[in-house]
């Protein structure tokens, strides 16, 4: 699954595009220096996401829209069309 298919599954589960939901991260005080599990939790606990997707935000939120150079136009699993990542919702596009 590639990273932007992560966002969008989070998205589909949600309702709330990933850049909602970095927002709200950001207005409770978590940035790139939190720790993965304090992030994890919390889209656990309050917006019912799994770990795998979760992860997949928590790299947004220390890395920002950006997929690693490796994963772009490979054949691995979390491929990538795109070296950035669209965080404004699927129906954006």
């Amino acid at each position: 699954m590639s990273y932007q298919a992560y966002l969008d599954a989070i998205e589909a589960k949600t309702g709330r595009t990933p850049q909602q939901l970095l927002d709200e991260a950001a207005d409770r005080g978590y940035g790139p220096s939190t720790k993965a599990t304090v992030v994890v939790e919390w889209l656990q606990q309050e917006h019912g996401v799994g770990r795998g997707h979760a992860m997949a935000l928590v790299g947004v939120l220390k890395n920002g829209p950006t997929v690693p150079e490796k994963h772009v136009g490979s054949t691995g699993s979390h491929r990538d069309e795109s070296s950035t990542l669209r965080l404004d919702g699927v129906a954006s596009r």
